[in-house]
């Protein structure tokens, strides 16, 4: 991988930062240029690494020495893709940090999506100031509105040339991330010398060497709370079964996170681990057999889980691209019952699904935090004239990359790695179940 961060050009222009610092009395810790987070951080004396642990990410933070002067800059802001906790922190941070501290009065706020830089859609841009933004983060949802689907990269450069737009941040999942790359190879076709800053927004944290997307603590932390939910409906009645739709088109992290924090799991079925519904091995007799011993089970499904066992063929795409799914949760829930009257065992089943109560709910404070964070860092970043990046996480550490690595594919859980032996240890489901 290439973690090399696009600049606009050399940075000569003193900080605001440093300029307050410096009346304060106080010396701002700005981050060197210099300043590398590595990739791999795990040590065995002697051994010989491979490439990867040369492999090193810049450093996030505020420059001492800045591209763009702040007196001239116009910023805009878009989100794209679906709901997620945490938009309206991160566009309020934004505002707040462009306008208090690097003196930026020029921030326009695109609605509805990438749509918004589209002319003929006819959704008027907003201009955003700290007023305007004042208690947004109190709430769900995007301030500025959402949409799916692809626009005209030549489009949307035509409107942020037109308005005089140098910084451009793009809110968003990994749809919103390739969308915001083609945007850049526009933007670096023609010359100009525009910046894109992406702050990485999923919920289901399968964005490429990012450790953790805002949204994701939240939609884990509401979703632990629906499973408790669903085990005290199954404790309370002979053969209850509480089954739980979660998120997770292609990554199982929050099926996976949610049912460890919340022990009281018995099965966890993710995209990332095929399984079966018949024979010795599949899901039916697994639950017979827990039944048998137990009385109740609680089964926690990702979306995207189980395609294969759906059949159907080709559903085509989505307007973001993204293959259509069946309905694993709708699915399960009729399966497991036939399965069960077939053996003639009498149940009660309660299905749930929380996923738009999750995507709509506001951030929990650490989200909150992080999404500060977040939007802080992208700032620092873009004013320093860096472009074509992401603000990721690594390490614990805040760091840039590039956005064509984080496009490249979609992270997933290891089969083999830590987190699924977690699950199977919290859960004592069996290692396979195909």
């Amino acid at each position: 991988m290439d973690l090399t961060i696009s600049r606009l050009g050399n940075a000569r222009i003193v900080s605001p930062l440093k300029k307050a610092s410096d009346l304060a009395g106080r010396p701002y810790r700005f981050t060197p240029d210099d300043m590398r987070v590595v990739y791999d951080a795990s040590v065995r004396p002697g051994e010989k690494k491979g490439p990867e642990s040369e492999m090193s990410f810049e450093k996030a933070g505020a420059r001492e020495l800045i591209y763009f002067d702040p007196s001239k800059l116009k910023a805009g802001i878009v989100t794209c893709g679906g709901l997620c906790p945490g938009i309206n922190n991160v566009i309020r941070s934004l505002v707040m940090v462009l306008h208090y501290n690097y003196g930026v009065k020029n921030i326009f706020g695109f609605r509805y999506g990438y749509e918004g830089l589209v002319a003929e859609a006819g959704h008027p841009a907003v201009d955003l100031s700290p007023e305007v933004v004042d208690g947004i983060h109190h709430d769900g949802g995007s301030f500025l509105g959402s949409s799916r689907g692809e626009q005209d990269p030549a489009v949307i450069v035509d409107t942020l040339e037109r308005m005089g737009i140098s910084l451009f941040f793009t809110i968003g999942g990994d749809g919103t991330l390739r969308g915001a790359q083609r945007i850049y190879d526009e933007i670096m076709n023609r010359g100009l010398k525009i910046a894109v800053i992406c702050v990485p927004k999923t919920i289901d944290n399968d964005i490429l060497l990012v450790e953790r997307t805002f949204g994701f603590e939240t939609a884990f932390s509401i979703a632990q709370q629906v499973i408790r939910a669903a085990h005290t409906e199954a404790v309370g009645y002979p053969n209850g079964i509480g089954l739980v739709r979660l998120m997770g088109r292609n990554s199982g992290y929050i099926a996976a996170t949610a049912a460890v924090a919340e022990a009281d799991v018995n099965c966890v079925l993710i995209p990332e681990v095929p399984f079966s519904m018949d024979g010795e091995r599949g899901l039916i007799s697994w639950l017979l057999k827990r039944l048998q011993r137990r009385s109740h089970a609680v089964i926690v499904v990702a979306e995207g889980a189980g395609q294969e066992v759906l059949g159907g063929g080709d559903r085509g795409k989505d307007a973001s691209g993204n293959v259509k799914l069946g309905d694993i949760g709708l699915f399960l829930k009729k399966a497991i019952a036939e399965g069960l009257d077939k053996a003639g065992v009498k149940h009660n089943l309660k299905y749930i699904d929380p996923s738009y109560i999750i995507r709509s709910a506001p951030a929990n404070p650490n989200d909150s935090m992080f999404c500060s964070n977040l939007a802080q860092n992208a700032i620092h970043a873009g004013v320093s004239g860096r472009t074509g990046m992401v603000v990721g996480l690594w390490h614990n550490m805040f760091t840039h990359v590039p956005i064509r690595e984080a496009v490249s594919k979609t992270k997933v859980i290891d089969p083999d790695g830590d987190l699924w032996r977690t699950v199977l240890q919290s859960t004592g489901q069996p290692s396979r179940m195909a």
